[in-house]
């Protein structure tokens, strides 16, 4: 087996890295220090392909591989990990969830210009009183006619106060909803501009500060049928699905990480002095 990076990929690392180094890395510590998301980050991000690295290019994406969008995400971490939060969320959990389960119509009306960074994009499964307890979501879904009519908040959501795009989780069977049942869970894709929408931003957090992690709620929100991803009841399914997709990411953004730490380490050895030497000529560092 053949473990060594092809050109396409070796290209896509250094662009990133350059990228980062250059336009990021400068002032994340003040976007940190100040709590603030900076959306031009975003599109510079899809300028580079980044948001669409992994989808295929009939739907607006760059084509590429799994193993791109991990080096993507390791190089993002690298700086800091709110960047690689948006590749996670906008491509694992959301587009390529769209790309599985979607239909053409919603391939061609989402996923286009999510992939081509048009519009951020989403992923509204935790709330106020579930998070790894996803049969224990209180967002319901009610049909009439053909259209949904969804209620409920969504807690800690990265992009939740920016993003244009979510793709949301309810119970669409109230009864399976009684018994903790996660077959009458199905999933929608919902806009920002749908009535009885409102989203807002978390403060009070202890890291990834230069990230947007927000709230989100739905006051019976109509999402036409035609919004519903996959079939009624599969919604446990795609939400299982786009988190190992999430999984994926994640990992590859901590070699990243890891990898900044080493850096940063190594640094700190070469240019703090003790006893007349730097700490790295110590023995035990």
């Amino acid at each position: 087996m053949n473990f060594d990076l092809n050109e396409e990929q070796l290209l896509l690392e250094k662009s990133v890295r350059e990228w980062g180094a250059r336009e990021i890395a400068p002032r994340i510590r003040e976007l940190d220090r100040a709590h603030k998301f900076d959306p031009n980050i975003v599109v510079q991000m899809a300028e580079l392909g980044l948001l669409g690295i992994c989808v295929p290019t009939q739907y607006g994406g760059s084509g590429m591989d799994y193993l791109s969008f991990g080096l993507a995400c390791e190089e993002a971490e690298y700086v800091d990990t709110s960047l690689r939060v948006i590749l996670s969320v906008h491509v694992g959990l959301n587009c390529l969830s769209l790309l599985t389960w979607g239909t053409e119509e919603q391939k061609q009306r989402y996923l286009v210009p999510q992939a081509q960074g048009k519009k951020i994009a989403s992923y509204g499964l935790t709330e106020p009183g579930a998070g790894s307890d996803v049969r224990g979501i209180q967002t319901v879904a009610v049909k009439q006619g053909d259209n949904f009519f969804l209620s409920g908040e969504k807690m800690w959501i990265s992009l939740g106060d920016v993003a244009d795009h979510f793709l949301v989780f309810a119970y669409s069977d109230l009864e399976k909803k009684k018994k903790r049942d996660a077959s009458g869970i199905s999933a929608f894709i919902v806009e920002r501009e749908f009535e009885g929408f409102s989203s807002g931003t978390l403060t009070e957090k202890w890291g990834i500060l230069a990230g947007n992690t927000g709230y989100f709620k739905m006051d019976e929100v109509k999402v036409p049928s035609s919004n519903l991803l996959g079939q009624e009841g599969e919604g446990f399914k795609i939400a299982m699905a786009a988190l190992d997709q999430g999984r994926l990411s994640v990992a590859a953004g901590a070699t990243g990480l890891i990898r900044a730490c080493r850096d940063a380490s190594v640094s700190y050895a070469k240019e703090r002095n003790t006893f007349g030497v730097a700490i790295g000529q110590h023995q035990l560092v």
